[in-house]
């Protein structure tokens, strides 16, 4: 596996991922928990409630940020890495994935932040709200290896596929916190901002330290 620069469309979900950050510093430094736009939202979700089906979806879909689904997946990843002999590359996808979950739940418990309850949760939830977890443990894992198949590559073309992919799916797993009621959008909005610069930070550092050592 070659370094390479940062993809664009990656160096753009960093972009992204910084200006959620910013936009929630500054709205913290001129309001409080919870935000006018978190009452707003979560409250217009509930009351526009969806079709039918919408409920069971959106617990499907909130599964595949669930820490047991991201675990299996980051050793399936890890363990076809190293059959294929890249054992160096398994091991610090495996670290950077869980040392990310670590921080994450180090931040739950500093700042303690409640869940809603403006609505009844429609999924059984434990523990703090802020950041929420699926959010930040999705973007963890499905960019890190998003960015770890870019590398496979030079195809502009095949990086914002794959990239458009995850980018989805952390989208949507987030979402689904916000409309089953477990989670206010800023605390989602938290999870992808610190989730999508994690994983672009150890790739970033990682390529620093392949380039060294060619």
């Amino acid at each position: 596996m070659t370094a390479r620069r940062l993809p664009p469309v990656l160096a753009g979900a960093g972009i992204a991922a910084a200006a959620i950050a910013l936009v929630l510093a500054v709205g913290l430094a001129v309001d409080h928990w919870p935000f006018a736009f978190d009452r707003r939202i979560i409250t217009g979700l509930r009351a526009w409630g969806g079709p039918a089906w919408l409920p069971s979806l959106a617990i499907d879909v909130t599964a595949l940020g669930s820490p047991p689904v991201l675990a299996i997946l980051v050793a399936v990843v890890a363990g076809l890495l190293l059959v294929t002999g890249r054992a160096r590359t398994a091991i610090v996808t495996m670290i950077a994935c869980a040392s990310g979950g670590a921080v994450v739940s180090l931040v739950k418990i500093d700042i303690a932040r409640p869940r809603p309850t403006l609505v009844p949760h429609l999924v059984p939830a434990a523990h703090a709200s802020f950041p929420s977890g699926h959010a930040a443990g999705s973007a963890i894992v499905y960019m890190t290896l998003a960015a770890l198949a870019t590398r496979l590559t030079d195809d502009r073309a095949v990086h914002r596929y794959i990239v458009g992919i995850a980018v989805l799916l952390v989208a949507a797993i987030g979402c689904s916190r916000v409309y089953l009621g477990v989670h206010w959008p800023s605390d989602v909005m938290a999870g992808w901002s610190f989730g999508t610069l994690w994983a672009l930070g150890w790739w970033w550092a990682t390529a620093r330290v392949h380039a060294r050592n060619r």
